[in-house]
């Protein structure tokens, strides 16, 4: 990896995020130490047991939250703050319920001062990719969560940022529905190529999506694995390369989860 030539297009470095817990009246390090690098076109997912920093580190990407310490830098230049150059995707359906399918799609284009016809078409473009054309003009209550959820993707890539965040874009949806989103993401990944951090607690689903898998230690969070998934999208359930990897990171996860409900005895414990 040293001598990849790709363009790194996210790299975090040193990266510590510390906050104060009103209730215990203690700093709590949420972070501690996250170096990593995600090149240009990959699909990176950060996984890791409940509660250990993941959305937090999504978040601090986004230009959410602030650091503590560190840096993070997306194509070389320092992230102060939300930008139009990243998108993110949240759980709940972020739509704005006055504004039709069309109108919730074009909504950055507007932001960025292109003209209508114009918007309509780039909006149009992305309606399509995500399989809704037919409903441009249906307002959200008319619409299940699954093609709610494909909106909020379609208004992502449509004003096209540098870099995609998606905060477990599909945790809300039922099992089936669940499913189909992530072989459509894994569709729409391949044409599109947009570099992405995608977070999620689904081993399953990270195997199904991810070029690169970021695990997470229990809090305080830092990188205890990188695995590599090299196997061709659309990726069956019974890959051999997924079986293997899948039972590698339940055991690295399931050690993780122990020894993060041990500290969490330990914090009780004390007084």
């Amino acid at each position: 990896m040293g001598n990849d030539k790709r363009n790194v297009k996210l790299k975090a470095v040193n990266v510590k995020k510390v906050f104060y817990d009103k209730y215990s009246k203690r700093d709590v390090v949420a972070i501690e130490n996250i170096s990593l690098e995600i090149y240009e076109n990959e699909f990176a997912v950060l996984i890791g047991p409940s509660g250990c920093g993941k959305s937090t580190f999504l978040h601090i990407v986004a230009g959410f939250e602030k650091l503590t310490e560190g840096e993070i830098y997306l194509d070389g230049k320092p992230i102060r703050g939300p930008s139009a150059d990243r998108g993110i995707v949240f759980q709940e359906y972020v739509l704005f319920p006055w504004r039709t399918v069309l109108g919730n799609v074009r909504f950055g284009l507007e932001l960025q001062g292109i003209d209508r016809r114009k918007a309509d078409e780039i909006a149009m473009k992305y309606i399509d990719l995500v399989g809704l054309r037919g409903f441009e003009n249906h307002y959200p209550h008319m619409l299940s969560g699954g093609m709610k959820q494909r909106v909020a993707i379609a208004r992502a890539f449509a004003y096209d940022p540098k870099l995609l965040l998606m905060d477990e874009p599909f945790g809300s949806l039922d099992a089936q529905t669940r499913i189909i989103m992530i072989d459509e993401l894994a569709r729409i990944h391949e044409e599109m190529r947009k570099t992405t951090l995608f977070v999620t607690h689904s081993i399953d689903e990270a195997l199904k999506l991810a070029d690169k898998i970021f695990i997470l230690s229990a809090r305080p969070s830092k990188i205890i694995e990188v695995i590599e998934v090299k196997s061709k999208r659309p990726r069956a359930p019974d890959d051999p390369e997924l079986i293997e990897k899948k039972q590698k990171i339940m055991s690295i996860l399931e050690k993780e989860v122990k020894r993060s409900m041990s500290m969490e005895m330990k914090i009780k414990q004390s007084p």
